[in-house]
């Protein structure tokens, strides 16, 4: 019976979603979906320091951010994105490589307006402004070079420790339990694999051997001319032995 509701289901979806969706429908069965949030209106968003243009929605207790153009939401130790920021959303197997370089304590710096002992002058970004400008920003590398991302009198870190920071985070994100309990629920699941497609195999010429030309060998030519003369030699030999045995036999018969 739950064989048949599938098979239901997804002839269903074949039909009323368009050929893009059917991938990712097909990713999420058996994987729940964040509850939906209401906002009254688009949220504003502000830029996290030391990240590579990572934008979070603050005043909510969910993970929520927007980068390179999506938006992204963690729950319940699962990602999801979606090109909207209250629908649409679908499962993303791991976490964003952005991830690791979001401060776990940016919500009590954005409290208090202090990023590490530095003033942080945070600008709030209406949802509009943010999808007119992100690309622009982000290869403009806007609010690192221009604005250090409102803090004020800061450098950013050197690589090597930032690197480092990430490290650090990525084993500690791994160490959740819900993490913990996602991963264990990926291994259990049998893995899906895809039917490979098979490149046409390339037909090889058939070869066909090239007639040999008669070669010209002048020694054999010049043998078959020796051997013609020898031949005529022996033959004009051959008469004048018996035009001599007869003349001989002439001269003893007068005799």
């Amino acid at each position: 019976m739950k064989k048949l509701f599938l098979c239901m289901v997804l002839w269903a979806s074949v039909i009323v979603f368009p050929a893009p969706s059917i991938a990712e429908i097909n990713i999420n069965i058996g994987i729940a979906l964040p509850p939906p949030v209401v906002f009254a209106t688009p949220p504003d968003v502000i830029v996290l320091p030391d990240t590579n243009d990572v934008y979070a929605v603050p005043g909510v207790d969910i993970d929520l951010f927007f980068w390179s153009g999506w938006w992204w939401r963690l729950w319940e130790g699962r990602w999801y994105r979606s090109h909207y920021y209250d629908r649409g959303w679908a499962y993303y197997n791991r976490a964003p490589s952005f991830y690791f370089d979001v401060d776990p304590g940016w919500r009590r710096y954005y409290r208090d307006h202090d990023w590490r002992g530095h003033r942080w002058d945070y600008e709030r970004i209406p949802d509009r402004q943010l999808q007119q400008n992100w690309r622009r920003w982000h290869n403009d590398r806007h609010w690192e070079r221009q604005r250090t991302w409102g803090v004020q009198q800061y450098h950013p870190q050197p690589q090597k420790q930032r690197e480092e920071l990430r490290r650090q985070r990525q084993e500690q994100y791994h160490q959740r339990p819900e993490v913990q309990k996602h991963m264990r629920e990926q291994q259990r699941k049998p893995e899906v694999r895809q039917p490979q497609k098979q490149q046409p195999q390339k037909q090889q010429p058939h070869y066909q051997p090239q007639k040999q030309q008669p070669h010209y060998q002048p020694q054999k030519q010049e043998q078959r001319q020796h051997e013609s003369r020898g031949q005529q030699e022996r033959g004009k030999s051959e008469h004048e032995k018996s035009r001599e045995n007869r003349d001989q036999g002439d001269e003893r018969h007068e005799r």
